[in-house]
């Protein structure tokens, strides 16, 4: 699905990624953890394709296509979502025409007709459900006045919406305790299948506990240094990173 080689990429003239090779394939669930400033919010932004980001060498390809000449936007349609990890607030738009706009956006770009009101509402009524989101949120503006992970639920709420085929969980334990992790982590678990990846960047082993890779990657210094099963996640919880960098 996703193949990285040799990326390099900068932001504001300063090089972060010094040559990241990555494969997932399908159905594969990948975690991603490191230090701080190793990079892991860089990949995730260049895979989106965050405009501050600089792509200096390497590629990336998905589903086959190159994915670096292709807009935001496009990389969406394509089936390419992130979940933020300080998800902004949009004050004056609601949920319901944020997601209608989204949802017919992408279904648009794929030749689809765009869902009439009735669907789209039944649609909406149907994830809510499928994620437990109390439906009193998707009745407000996006994000406004949510708590942290009144938003991050909300961000699990428009992925299953928009049913992307490569999911990016940036950091989506940050400020959570542990009972609306379970319920973040339970929603992104539903929404798995044979068909669909997802990359998790994270710092700690807790979200892991439920939502279980199949492979874990150290990114330290800009570059993937090691490669294991989930079981990698327990060490480095009980030995941080020192012993990898030696």
């Amino acid at each position: 699905m996703l193949e990285i080689k040799n990326l390099h990429a900068r932001v504001e003239g300063k090089e972060i990624l010094k040559g990241v090779d990555l494969t997932i394939r399908d159905g594969e669930i990948h975690a991603l953890m490191g230090t701080n400033g190793a990079g892991k919010s860089t990949l995730s932004n260049v895979i989106v394709g965050n405009p501050k980001y600089e792509v200096t060498e390497g590629s990336i390809t998905f589903n086959g296509k190159d994915l670096l000449a292709m807009t935001p936007e496009q990389r969406s349609h394509e089936g390419v979502f992130m979940s933020f990890q300080l998800p902004v607030e949009i004050p004056g738009v609601s949920m319901t025409n944020f997601m209608r706009a989204a949802v017919n956006a992408r279904r648009e770009a794929l030749g689809q007709e765009p869902l009439k009101s009735t669907d789209f509402l039944k649609l909406m009524r149907d994830t809510q459900k499928l994620v437990d989101i109390d439906k009193k949120l998707v009745s407000r503006s996006v994000n406004e006045g949510f708590s942290g992970g009144e938003k991050k639920r909300n961000e699990i709420f428009q992925m299953a919406m928009l049913q992307p085929t490569f999911c990016i969980l940036d950091e989506t334990d940050s400020g959570l305790d542990v009972d609306a992790l379970r319920v973040v982590a339970e929603g992104f678990n539903r929404l798995r299948t044979t068909q669909t990846s997802a990359l998790v960047i994270t710092h700690y082993q807790r979200l892991l506990d439920y939502i279980r890779p199949d492979f874990i990657h150290v990114l330290l210094e800009g570059r993937i240094v090691k490669t294991a099963g989930a079981e990698l996640a327990k060490e480095i919880e009980d030995r941080g990173f020192d012993w990898i960098k030696e």
